[in-house]
């Protein structure tokens, strides 16, 4: 019988090990995240969850499809609502940068900073940088952005838009994704009813990210009411206001 040294028998035991977990890493499918238990966290603040009422963050997770150990960018992130959900759903392997302009709406940015002390938050930061500059130094090869009741602002506010799309689109890596949902506009309506109305017509934002060379890969109606005329400032509409919300993907 052929014997085996102690120091083979080892290194053959290590082997077997490392190509069984190598098989199992291959094999193991990934499950979808439990988006809900997320939104249900008991360190989840009040404010969040009243505003939970009209934001439909299960539905808005489901579309958009965050991930454990994703790099995602969320663009207008104000008091960062939004950052936290996808700080939260990318996990302690993950990252969130939640942009905010360093010249507007200040007390968005000292709210955030108050946010970031809380556990949810530690793998997230704020990125005070202008909308057409908004990606950090190094960053690149993003997984997802989001851009999430805010790209109207965009419109009346000193932005180059088709400089800020173009610096999204070469940040994420190829099929990432950009995510848009805004407030209706009428269809038709000029971008100046992103500053009377706070509004916009989705067929601009999709005109423009498309112009960039995104592509739309879906769009969502679950955030949709048809009884809003759209004629309203999205702020004091009598009623609830139809929003609409878009996927991007930048082509592999």
């Amino acid at each position: 019988m052929r014997t085996v040294s102690r120091g083979r028998f080892a290194s053959i035991c290590f082997m077997g090990l490392m190509a069984f977990v190598v098989a199992s890493f291959v094999t193991v499918p990934v499950h979808a995240q439990d988006y809900r238990a997320l939104v249900a966290a008991p360190d989840r603040s009040a404010a969040d969850r009243e505003n939970d009422k009209r934001r439909d963050p299960i539905g808005m997770l489901n579309f958009i499809q965050p991930r454990a150990g994703m790099k995602i960018l969320d663009m207008g992130a104000g008091a960062g609502y939004s950052t936290e959900l996808m700080a939260r759903a990318a996990g302690p392997t993950g990252m969130v940068y939640g942009q905010n302009p360093p010249d507007q709406f200040e007390r968005a940015r000292q709210a955030f900073d108050e946010r970031a002390k809380s556990p949810a938050m530690k793998n997230a930061v704020q990125d005070v940088r202008p909308f057409d500059d908004p990606v950090p130094p190094g960053v690149r090869d993003l997984d997802m952005v989001t851009f999430l009741f805010f790209y109207h602002d965009t419109t009346y506010l000193p932005v180059d838009r088709a400089l800020m799309n173009k610096r999204l689109f070469d940040a994420l890596k190829p099929g990432g994704i950009l995510a848009i949902a805004d407030y209706s506009a009428r269809p038709g309506d000029d971008v100046s009813s992103g500053k009377s109305l706070h509004r916009i017509d989705e067929n601009i934002v999709k005109r423009e990210v498309e112009a960039t060379g995104f592509k739309l890969v879906a769009a969502g109606d679950f955030l949709r009411h048809p009884e809003d005329k759209r004629d309203t400032p999205s702020s004091r509409a009598p009623m609830p206001v139809d929003e609409f919300i878009l996927k991007f993907e930048k082509p592999r």
